[in-house]
């Protein structure tokens, strides 16, 4: 979990995420809607409530909302890409309910409420974290065509499965239990799977909504991933974590927003809100 500010952020970039947001979650709630009609006392209304807890809670949503700016730089039209941030948000809020559940990082509290498995139980938090994440492949399919929804599911089965999100997510405990010989390389992959596949996974389903070509599909994840891995990097400066990797961790992230602006400026004005973001993100960092 990162913890940078948006209130840390010039006014372009907090327009942008103001604006971006309503949108981001009236598809959220549309999605979560109770198909069933049952009353939330009832198991199965009560597993509908869970999630939408998890999913419409307080929350910057960057990630969805940088699905929107890559579409605007691939050349695409932001509603187009409406379900992709959806898919996004919800496999974020999977990941978030699994991840704070006693088995893992066992967390009573997160953005100022009780965790879902506090709120509700342990039991109900893993049939919620199921639910986000297959109404995240679902919301693909409404992707305009046929082909850009095989592409995206191509894209987020790759960065959430066992290579990516969940190798971070393993990491990340193999870390935890000995943290104290760990080397900045093995960190950084630590960094790429659990933060950095979802930011790089963002940008390129916005890429594909907007119908980026190959070219274009590869910038916007090697953009994604460079910030998600620099966001972890400034997550665990905030947190006063593996300080003895700081001085690395800081030159790195320097080149990482680097990297993520030059590519954001090969799009051209299309990228501009790319490019803020990447400066935003380096300023802080």
């Amino acid at each position: 979990m990162t913890t940078i500010d948006p209130k840390s952020a010039p006014a372009d970039v907090v327009a942008w995420l103001d604006g971006s947001r309503p949108l981001i979650e009236q598809e959220l709630a549309r999605r979560l809607r109770n198909p069933t009609e049952i009353e939330d006392s009832d198991p199965v209304g009560r597993l509908y409530s869970a999630m939408r807890y998890s999913a419409l809670g307080p929350g910057k949503r960057l990630r969805p909302a940088l699905v929107l700016a890559a579409c605007k730089a691939a050349g695409g039209r932001q509603e187009h890409a409406l379900p992709a941030a959806a898919a996004l948000e919800l496999l974020h809020a999977y990941t978030l309910v699994h991840d704070d559940l006693p088995a893992m990082d066992d967390d009573d509290e997160r953005r100022g409420r009780p965790t879902v498995h506090i709120e509700f139980d342990e039991a109900t938090a893993v049939l919620a974290g199921d639910g986000l994440l297959t109404a995240a492949f679902g919301s693909l399919t409404d992707l305009p065509s046929a082909a850009q929804t095989a592409a995206a599911l191509k894209v987020l089965a790759a960065r959430a499965g066992g290579a990516e999100l969940l190798a971070g997510q393993a990491l990340d405990l193999a870390v935890e239990s000995d943290p104290s010989d760990v080397s900045f390389e093995a960190l950084e992959r630590v960094h790429a799977g659990k933060t950095g596949a979802l930011f790089a996974a963002a940008t390129e389903l916005g890429g594909i909504a907007g119908g980026a070509d190959q070219q274009a599909l590869d910038k916007l994840a090697r953009y994604g991933m460079a910030i998600g891995i620099a966001f972890q990097h400034a997550d665990d400066r905030d947190d006063k974590q593996f300080a003895e990797h700081s001085a690395r961790a800081a030159i790195r992230m320097a080149e990482l927003c680097t990297e993520a602006e030059q590519l954001a400026a090969s799009f051209g004005e299309r990228g501009a809100t790319l490019v803020a973001v990447a400066r935003w993100i380096g300023g802080v960092c």
